[in-house]
């Protein structure tokens, strides 16, 4: 750990490290907890494993994501929780692309390998999540892993192969690939396809 300030706080035996504060510059890396990242502030509570960092250009690396944010990241380890919080903030992983102000989840340990069982991604202008062969747009997109439902509201659309479908809700059942578009009185649901034959 490098900053310019660095605050740490041991357990009453003074041989346990507690908790890290780390102001200005922050770089961090850790082997035992495969994490790394930077920012402006960093907080890391050793014994609950919650990790928050702040400021413009924020990033944290684990070996299964990586997450950016000109706001905050947030991850509880222990519960899989994690909170990121500004403009320019993204998530990225093997399966997935996710890109909004707000990005709110939670992962779950399966087959050794981090997989997210809910998340919810909130933009006031327009939130981004791209996985496997589909593109989402909306402002707000909800997931549930144990129904398998992408749920998408507002400015939705749904980009995949070469079908763009828009409306104002739409579903997307990642267990059978299938989605459903509904619009409002004043709005359409509408498609386009191309073909490049």
């Amino acid at each position: 750990l490098s900053a310019d300030e660095v605050k740490i706080n041991f357990d009453k035996s003074l041989y346990d490290i507690t908790e890290l504060d780390a102001n200005g510059n922050v770089d961090f890396k850790s082997n035992e907890f495969e994490t790394s990242g930077s920012g402006n502030y960093l907080n890391f509570k050793v014994k609950v494993e919650k990790i928050k960092v702040e400021g413009e250009g924020s990033q944290l690396v684990t070996s299964d994501v990586k997450m950016f944010s000109d706001g905050f990241i947030e991850v509880s380890n222990l519960n899989g929780d994690f909170l990121l919080e500004g403009t320019n903030s993204k998530l990225v992983n093997e399966n997935i692309i996710i890109k909004a102000e707000t990005i709110n989840g939670n992962f779950t340990e399966k087959a050794n390998e981090k997989e997210i069982t809910y998340l919810e991604v909130i933009d006031k202008t327009i939130s981004y999540v791209k996985n496997n062969d589909t593109e989402m747009y909306a402002k707000k997109i909800n997931f549930d892993y144990d129904t398998s439902i992408i749920e998408l509201i507002d400015d939705v659309i749904i980009i995949r192969n070469e079908e763009k479908i828009t409306g104002d809700y739409g579903t997307l059942d990642t267990s059978n690939n299938s989605y459903k578009i509904k619009s409002n009185n004043q709005n359409k649901v509408k498609v386009i396809i191309q073909n490049n034959e």
